[in-house]
């Protein structure tokens, strides 16, 4: 789907945490490349990461003029290859988790920002930040929040800073289509980060009689 220039041998992931490494795309001298970078941005003006919060998403509202984001959005934008997402419902008692996926099956990209980081001594660590929008109408009754997903027809769009000023960007920045995703209720297993398999997207019904078998 990305059309990337490497072979990735990166293996399944059901349950990726926030500062673990995911993959992306980004442009290097034009072309596609795989990266795995730490999930959590650090802007490269941080003097000390231990004391600056971790930017897990960035909201699109404003992205371009907030200093945390500024730099990347012009020259250091990814994508991010997904089957799937999670969210959680707000209940008065709890939060319930769901798997959120492509109605039609496979893979879908969601739009990224990554920086480099510098420490005194030279060393250097990339780290990437989702981007998010508002909620379409499908989604909005379990979260008001969602990843920004990117067309195919758009990944060039979207990496070639370029060539696609912040502008132009910026407008890809919108609601996935009402009819391109479908979520369903799953085990609140997927709440702690040492439960990582396939039984973690199965829908609640079908993982509680695996479980009772």
């Amino acid at each position: 789907m990305l059309g990337w220039e490497d072979l990735p041998n990166f293996p399944p992931r059901f349950n990726v945490a926030p500062t673990q490494p995911v993959p992306i795309a980004r442009l290097v001298n034009g072309k596609r490349r795989f990266a795995l970078v730490r999930w959590g941005l650090i802007p490269a003006w941080v003097k000390d990461p231990r004391e600056f919060a971790l930017l897990i998403n960035a909201r699109a509202e404003g992205i371009a003029e907030k200093p945390s984001f500024r730099a990347a959005m012009q020259r250091r934008r990814c994508l991010l290859p997904v089957d799937g997402f999670y969210e959680w419902q707000k209940t008065p008692k709890s939060k319930r988790p769901f798997y959120v996926h492509p109605r039609a099956g496979g893979p879908m990209a969601l739009a990224g920002l990554w920086e480099t980081w510098s420490d005194k001594d030279g060393g250097e660590i990339d780290t990437m930040a989702i981007v998010t929008c508002a909620a379409n109408k499908y989604l909005s009754p379990i979260h008001d929040r969602m990843p920004v997903i990117v067309a195919e027809k758009d990944f060039d769009a979207w990496l070639d800073a370029d060539k696609t000023d912040v502008k132009t960007a910026l407008a890809l920045l919108k609601p996935a289509p009402e009819d391109l995703l479908e979520a369903h209720e799953i085990s609140t297993r997927v709440n702690s980060v040492k439960n990582d398999g396939p039984e973690l997207i199965e829908p609640i019904e079908q993982d509680a009689k695996r479980t009772s078998s």
